[in-house]
């Protein structure tokens, strides 16, 4: 038995004949997909089969792609363990620049200013009453007037930095001789340029300094409110520089001063210690009562600062502060009650003193330089 070749069947075609097998799809057939959700999609047909008009890819078509999402970037739901992983991070980062910007905030790292007061000194740290007085010290000097009557021990405030200084007038009244101690320990000699005794105040002008005085800065007495701080910096009883503070305790208190340096009998030598018959010193009338001794016949009354700084004789004349290192006010009175002892000392501060508010000495300096008035 011999094979036959059969034209048509299942061996390969005749090489001799003119036909072959057909030429194989220009894509392969594509394979059915399962989407995310477990759902198995045919090509051609949706979700559920072939022929139910579903969206997906059919035979020889590309598959489709994705709409963009806005800004160039695709976007998906995270699944999963895939998704807390990006979500934990997300927080990290959101809690590390949170951090990071409360860390920039207390290192002054942000955009925000901060104040302090003027006086402060950011080389030693210094604030509060030991600022003022580092800052106020060096424009506050001591005073000792010779007069025929002995001698009188004050304070006063430079005010320029040629070395002009203002001061009560009852320190400097009738005085021949003038004596300033600066801070820095030297002493100086000084004329009176001016005095108003209707206000109690002076001005004596350093002499041969050559200038670079370190001048006061003035503020507004006009915003002093009761219950504000304040520092008082003066020479009391010849203890230069002494520094006290307390608070405003009463505004526009009526004080009546002398006028004039008057004889001892008058119990107006304002020296240290008491004058020549053990009277109390800083005579003045308050409330319709006279304190320290008697003012005299020559006298005159001015809107004084009430406070509790701690006054004593030497005190008079010296700056009153406030906490930004700004005068505004010139000490000139304070109450010493006697101690009851048979020599009549005067007992101290008992936190009863008056200043001259600074406004006034701003309106009157003019004057003063001009050499003052005798009413």
């Amino acid at each position: 038995m011999t094979d036959s070749t059969r034209r048509y069947g299942h061996q390969d075609p005749d090489p001799q004949q003119p036909f072959g097998w057909p030429a194989p799809p220009a894509q392969p057939p594509q394979a059915p997909v399962t989407t995310p959700g477990g759902a198995t999609v045919w090509p051609g047909g949706g979700s559920g089969g072939a022929g139910d008009g579903g969206g997906y890819a059919g035979f020889a078509q590309p598959a489709p792609v994705p709409a963009p999402q806005p800004g160039g970037r695709r976007r998906g739901r995270a699944r999963g363990p895939i998704g807390l992983v990006a979500a934990c991070a997300l927080v990290a980062a959101l809690a590390g620049g949170g951090a990071a910007a409360l860390v920039g905030e207390l290192t002054g790292g942000s955009d925000s200013t901060s104040r302090s007061t003027p006086v402060e000194n950011a080389s030693s740290k210094l604030s509060g009453v030991s600022a003022v007085a580092q800052a106020v010290s060096p424009s506050i000097v001591e005073i000792k007037a010779t007069t025929g009557q002995g001698q009188s021990t004050g304070s006063g405030v430079i005010v320029t930095g040629d070395g002009e200084v203002v001061t009560n007038n009852h320190v400097v009244a009738g005085a021949d001789t003038v004596q300033v101690s600066l801070s820095d320990g030297s002493t100086r000699t000084a004329k009176v340029v001016g005095t108003d005794p209707a206000k109690d105040l002076a001005l004596i002008k350093i002499q041969g300094a050559g200038g670079g005085f370190k001048a006061a800065k003035f503020g507004d007495s006009s915003k002093l409110r009761v219950g504000d701080q304040v520092v008082a910096i003066g020479s009391p009883e010849g203890l230069t520089g002494t520094v006290t503070s307390g608070i405003v305790s009463a505004l526009n208190r009526d004080v009546t001063v002398a006028k004039e340096q008057g004889s001892q009998d008058q119990g107006q030598d304002q020296g240290r210690g008491r004058n020549g018959r053990g009277l109390p010193q800083w005579p003045f009338e308050f409330g319709g009562n006279q304190y320290n001794g008697d003012t005299g016949s020559s006298k005159t009354t001015y809107k004084a600062i009430q406070t509790d700084a701690s006054l004593n004789p030497g005190n008079s004349g010296g700056a009153l502060i406030n906490m930004s290192g700004e005068i505004i006010g010139i000490n000139s009175a304070m109450y010493a009650p006697a101690s009851g002892s048979a020599s009549g000392d005067s007992a101290g501060s008992v936190g009863l003193g008056f200043a001259i508010p600074v406004n006034t000495v701003k309106a009157d300096l003019a004057k003063l330089r001009a050499g003052g008035t005798n009413s």
